[in-house]
């Protein structure tokens, strides 16, 4: 009898186990179905044409570059330029001393007068055969020898004006009044350089121009204008140069030693604000990408192994994993070259808190500045 109470009572305490556990289980089922979603912020994801760039550090290079040399010997008598200053082509600049070039030529006038005096004579007679054929031919060789002397001491008088050779401004003095100059000598007189318009060279590694080739042959790209490219600076101070300036050429060989290619651009330069030798960080314009896809930065993460994904919220309210291919940053976007598309609704915000294949509420994200928001919904009824 005791036996069958001891059952029973063990009979009961396992059903109302079985009926408190059965209770507790209900009651979490309920408290899962009753929370709410977790809420991610998304950006819709939205194709537009694209302006892509480069960012180059470079070196600003002289126009032209004008050594003023002597071109006879003598000694400077006057300077007659500010250092520093502009000059015009054909300024005179040097004044070498004109003295011993002046007696050359007045000997060589003397000596042409004679000769031709002489040639003049011989014409007549030889008519009369009065002096032989050779004598008439000798006597012309004379003057017309004389002529190229009397050539020749004008041009040296006139290299004692040295002239400068081209418009720019020019640098300092190398020699003084007083100055020996010579026509051989290794060392210029001063150096002039033609400051607008200015070059600008900088250096692109040769896989980028690869890239760039490819991308306009597949049609990716757009050539950003019919002219030649546009490319903007930036000086040294972080100041923007405010002229911009046209790619001029590409070097057509590769610098073994860096694998890159030097690019040459061309600016106006009008207030001499760029001066030779300045380093500047050049903005070159590739091209346009007409149907480019934008992803705000904070929406691409990466795997453990390295790999870039994306989470997006698909046509079900659900988180999708998607992996994707980025290329360059545009500001602070990443440019998509695969795995995201127009429409796509990518979460930017609340990433934490979330898992592929759970299920969220979508809201516009508010920690993308200028993020598009998702499109309303048509209302049902």
């Amino acid at each position: 009898m005791t036996s069958i109470k001891s059952a029973c009572a063990a009979l009961v305490s396992i059903a109302a186990a079985v009926f408190m556990l059965s209770a507790c289980r209900e009651q979490e089922a309920a408290q899962t179905q009753q929370k709410p979603a977790p809420q991610v912020g998304i950006v819709v994801l939205k194709s537009e044409p694209v302006a892509l760039t480069s960012d180059l550090p470079g070196r600003t290079q002289a126009y032209r570059v004008a050594q003023v040399r002597p071109q006879v010997d003598g000694i400077v008598q006057k300077r007659l330029f500010t250092e520093g200053t502009e000059v015009k082509a054909g300024q005179q600049l040097y004044q070498i001393d004109p003295s011993m070039y002046n007696a050359v030529l007045k000997s060589a006038s003397a000596t042409l007068a004679s000769t031709k005096a002489l040639t003049e004579r011989y014409s007549a007679l030889v008519k009369q055969q009065a002096v032989s054929r050779q004598s008439y031919d000798d006597a012309r060789a004379s003057m017309l020898q004389a002529e190229a002397s009397v050539e020749q001491a004008r041009i040296n008088l006139r290299y004692t004006k040295v002239m400068a050779p081209i418009t720019g401004r020019i640098d300092r003095s190398l020699v003084t009044e007083g100055a020996l100059v010579s026509s051989r000598q290794d060392q210029a007189l001063a150096i002039i350089y033609q400051l607008d318009p200015i070059y600008v060279d900088v250096t692109q590694p040769s896989r980028e121009l690869l890239r760039l080739r490819r991308d306009f042959n597949e049609g990716r790209l757009q050539k950003a204008s019919d002219h030649a490219a546009r490319i903007t600076l930036t000086l040294e101070d972080g100041t923007q140069y405010q002229q911009e300036g046209t790619l001029e050429f590409a070097e057509v060989s590769v610098d073994q030693g860096t694998g890159s290619v030097t690019v040459r651009a061309i600016f106006p330069n009008p207030e001499r604000t760029l001066l030779p030798g300045m380093f500047v960080y050049a903005k070159l314009v590739e091209g346009v990408q007409e149907q480019a896809i934008l992803a705000p930065q904070q929406g691409i993460t990466h795997d453990t192994k390295g790999n870039a994904v994306a989470m997006v919220v698909n046509a079900e309210n659900k988180v999708e994993s998607r992996p994707v291919v980025t290329g360059r940053t545009v500001g602070n976007r990443w440019l998509i070259l695969d795995g995201l598309k127009e429409g796509d609704r990518l979460i930017t915000e609340g990433l934490q808190y979330i898992k592929p294949g759970a299920e969220v509420k979508a809201v516009p994200a508010t920690n993308v500045a200028g993020s598009a928001t998702e499109p309303p919904r048509k209302q049902e009824g």
